[in-house]
């Protein structure tokens, strides 16, 4: 296995200069209202952008020529394009929830229409990501956002936390619709065109409760037996996730600690400004310079600003997405492993048992078929989520690389700007003082 490297960009449905409430350790579970969910902040991961390969100037022009080899893909393929917009809140006697419009457009031939407009509530994605998961178990389903929200928030449906959900809620199903399987399944063509009475009583079609609970009491039980003899390659898929869960987990931290601390710095930049406008009223011989200091303060934290928002919505949330996403992993390889355990499980009774011995191989056979999927599942699956989260991350870190080179850029422009007023004066100066 070989170690993470990304890239893949969503464009950034957010313009809003204003700083994002950091999140990081402020998080509490709020159980009671499956709408509440939120991912992160944000789930964008990259703005679009033009490369040049004439602009050679600066340092960020080095990075403009670089250009991915996978980026994007190629959109003359794309046969279904689906978008998550225009959030309505309803307050009820009961409950208070949010809908979102689903947007679909595609020239698929098993739909009735190429376009469709439904209205859909979080309940609805978290339906649609069961159903996924239980019709392909070994099979990587992108993750949901989590079911938190942000402590102190004084209105649990705010513009910011809406807005966080719907580019969550937009990428889970865009990365549906790039899927080879998931997206030329029933469930999703339903949750995309069903009119919200035919998607509730569609949903009612599934499992009752005590089927699922038995389902469940079978994959406790297969976990508790364990299996005797798993391929290699799944054993190096775990030992890969777990690797790549401290990793990435990690960084989050890291990245989210790095943004409390310049948001930190930036109020204490913004504190300076005041200080040298009112010391430039009381300093005649100094009030030009120190003016120049607050202005250039003013523009500095106004930069920096706009950079700590930019890591707020993109390198952060790719991150964060991908904390998730090794949650998803660890689930799918237990599934496979229960799969695995019960074959085991049935081909020892089979040895032990004297009677109805057909009856019982045929039932083998079909597991060991199911096995045989399942395993050939997740290995090509596993390979496509690679794939795509090294572009994902690759992306994200070029982004932030160039953002930063262009932060830096207007700062280092700032203060030399000062200098030569500075030095222009003095200068000046001189010449007055020697005549």
């Amino acid at each position: 296995m070989s170690d993470p490297v990304v890239d893949n960009a969503v464009p950034s449905g957010n313009s809003s200069v204003a700083i994002p409430t950091d999140i990081s350790g402020q998080i509490l579970d709020l159980d009671e209202d499956d709408d509440l969910e939120v991912f992160s902040k944000g789930t964008t991961l990259t703005e679009g952008s033009s490369f040049n390969a004439s602009m050679q100037t600066s340092p960020a022009s080095m990075i403009n020529q670089y250009k991915f080899e996978e980026e994007e893909g190629d959109a003359d393929t794309k046969d279904i394009f689906v978008t998550v917009d225009n959030p309505e809140s309803f307050v009820t006697a009961i409950e208070t929830y949010v809908t979102y419009r689903v947007m679909t457009k595609t020239t698929r031939s098993e739909f009735d229409a190429s376009e469709f407009e439904v209205r859909r509530r979080y309940q609805d994605f978290l339906w649609l990501k069961g159903r996924l998961e239980e019709a392909h178990p070994t099979l990587i389903v992108h993750p949901l956002p989590e079911k938190f929200v942000m402590k102190g928030m004084v209105e649990r449906f705010n513009e910011d936390f809406i807005e966080t959900r719907r580019k969550a809620l937009h990428r889970f199903l865009n990365r549906i619709a790039e899927h080879p399987i998931f997206s030329s399944t029933d469930d999703f063509k339903i949750f995309l065109t069903a009119e919200s009475g035919e998607l509730t009583s569609h949903k009612k079609q599934g499992p009752s409760f005590l089927s699922r609970m038995g389902e469940t009491v079978k994959a406790v039980a297969a976990s508790v037996r364990g299996v005797r003899n798993r391929p290699e390659e799944f054993t190096d898929m775990q030992e890969y996730v777990e690797a790549f869960t401290q990793k990435i987990g990690s960084l989050d931290k890291v990245s989210q600690r790095i943004v409390r601390e310049k948001k930190e710095h930036l109020e204490e930049l913004k504190e300076c400004v005041p200080i040298y406008t009112l010391w430039s009223q009381s300093e005649e011989e100094l009030a030009e310079p120190l003016k120049s200091m607050a202005d250039c303060l003013d523009s500095c934290c106004k930069e920096t600003e706009e950079q700590v928002k930019e890591h707020n919505d993109l390198l952060i949330p790719a991150l964060h997405e991908y904390v998730l996403c090794t949650e998803t992993l660890k689930a799918v390889l237990r599934r496979r492993d229960n799969i695995q355990a019960d074959f085991e499980a049935k081909t020892e009774a089979l040895a032990m048992k004297k009677a109805d011995k057909d009856a019982m191989r045929d039932e083998l056979d079909k597991m060991e078929d199911r096995l045989e999927w399942a395993n050939n599942a997740l290995k090509s699956d596993w390979t496509r989520w690679q794939k795509v989260m090294r572009t994902d991350l690759r992306s994200a870190f070029v982004d932030t690389a160039e953002r930063n080179v262009n932060y830096y850029e207007k700062c280092l422009a700032v203060w030399e700007s000062f200098l030569h007023s500075q030095r222009t004066e003095a200068e000046g100066n001189g010449k007055v003082d020697c005549s």
